[in-house]
């Protein structure tokens, strides 16, 4: 069943931690400055959400394996993200019943569909993708829970300097573009772990009440008047149950919400 609420989003976070999957990737442009069509992939990195482990599809290390030196790496880049994506869909088999948690990764310019698309244009068959139904945008659960205003825009980078500042590897997107022009590929990679690393950090915050926003809903704020009332509430009904105050101390504490 997706989730599709940020209430529900936290009770798998809190009940099934280790069905979470982090997922979030860079890539070329994403106007029509490319030499490609499309925007081409340039590093993936997945993590655990329950052991915080992580797993890196980056070009320098397929470069590395592939034997290709770093001055050749552009020119060779077709065998490069072939091999990247088939490394990162070998990874998804397996896994695809879990729930990826992403970013905006919501279609063919930038998402599960792109990586999908780059890998069917370098002549690779896609056997394994992430069913809709399996992904969970971050940015929605934080929309839904705090407001379509939890931060300024551009969200990501607002919402890191509310939490603490950015990471020092941080790179925002054209950044990453200039990096990846100048061969600068681990500081690319680096860039997409520190905000992987940052996913973690938010929806632990989220899970547990602390995440700090530039102002709340108050949907939000009713939510958790009423979650509190009915713990409240619940505590008194099992108190007063065995010796027939219940009616009378419910309505009082139904009185006491007026």
């Amino acid at each position: 069943m997706p989730i599709t609420r940020s209430k529900e989003f936290i009770r798998q976070v809190k009940n099934s931690p280790e069905n979470l999957f982090i997922i979030h990737y860079s890539c070329q442009n994403l106007n029509d400055n490319n030499e490609a069509l499309s925007p081409r992939v340039t590093s993936i990195a997945v993590s655990h959400f329950a052991t915080e482990q992580s797993v890196s599809f980056s070009t320098h290390a397929i470069a590395e394996e592939l034997g290709i030196p770093r001055g050749e790496v552009i020119d060779r880049f077709d065998d490069v993200e072939r091999e990247l994506l088939k490394q990162y869909f070998e990874f998804v088999q397996s896994r695809r019943a879990s729930f990826w948690v992403h970013w905006n990764m919501r279609d063919a310019t930038y998402g599960f569909e792109h990586l999908e698309h780059r890998f069917r244009v370098l002549g690779e068959a896609v056997t394994s993708v992430v069913p809709v139904e399996q992904r969970i945008n971050l940015n929605d659960m934080l929309s839904n829970r705090y407001g379509s205003d939890y931060a300024p825009h551009p969200k990501l980078p607002s919402l890191m300097d509310l939490n603490g500042g950015k990471h020092r590897y941080f790179l925002n997107g054209e950044e990453e573009v200039a990096a990846f022009q100048n061969a600068e590929f681990m500081k690319v990679h680096m860039s997409t772990l520190s905000k992987v690393g940052f996913f973690h950090l938010t929806i632990r915050k989220l899970a547990n009440g602390k995440l700090i926003t530039k102002s709340k809903a108050v949907g939000y704020g009713l939510d958790r008047l009423l979650e509190s009332r009915g713990a409240k509430g619940t505590s008194v009904v099992a108190s007063f149950a065995g010796v027939g105050y219940v009616v009378i101390d419910f309505a009082g504490w139904a009185i006491g919400l007026l």
